[in-house]
């Protein structure tokens, strides 16, 4: 029997990628660019993400992927506790039992979101923020942003993306969404 290799990486070279580098998707709710992809890696597939102002990914919940955001530019609101309740049309009043809240992740901010732990990221500011995503296993989360890229790159300039389709999107990929993904863009010249 002879040992099949679970990733395109030889097993005694590693993977450089580049500034810049990686594979991009592009809509005017958001920017992905996959680093690490699961041909690459068996553990996890990592992505540079580029947060709009005015995106709330809306808050979620995974039951078998664990998730790892680490924040390099700018500023997001972030989730990442059971709230004592969940309200179906916003997460960012949500508490904890233990008294958690929302927290203003700056640069330098880690956000680790094992199995079952609702989540959710905004950009409040008028600047674009930035971060470093990875999802284990992988590739579910690489085929979601692809599926989710084309049905925002769809939606209408001045109307909201196809929620329903969003939604079927998420229960295909071990996403329960508990409040809405939104996009509220922001006006011209401000």
């Amino acid at each position: 029997m002879t040992a099949c290799p679970l990733t395109s990486v030889a097993p005694d070279s590693g993977l450089v990628v580049p500034p810049g580098g990686g594979r991009t998707l592009r809509t005017a709710a958001q920017q992905v660019t996959f680093k690490v992809t699961g041909v690459q890696s068996r553990t996890a597939s990592s992505f540079e993400v580029l947060v709009p102002p005015g995106f709330d990914v809306g808050a979620h919940v995974h039951a078998r992927s664990e998730e790892l955001f680490y924040v390099l530019d700018g500023e997001l609101d972030v989730l990442a506790f059971e709230p004592r309740v969940r309200t179906p049309d916003g997460w960012r009043g949500w508490r904890s039992p233990k008294g958690e809240r929302v927290v203003r992740a700056t640069p330098g901010t880690v956000i680790l979101v094992p199995p079952g732990c609702p989540h959710a990221f905004a950009n409040p500011t008028d600047v674009p923020a930035r971060m470093f995503f990875q999802s284990s296993p992988p590739p579910d989360h690489e085929r979601y942003f692809e599926e989710l890229l084309e049905i925002l790159s769809a939606a209408p300039a001045d109307g909201p993306a196809d929620h329903e389709a969003i939604a079927a999107l998420r229960r295909r990929y071990d996403i329960e969404q508990l409040t809405p993904l939104r996009h509220d863009r922001p006006a011209e010249g401000r």
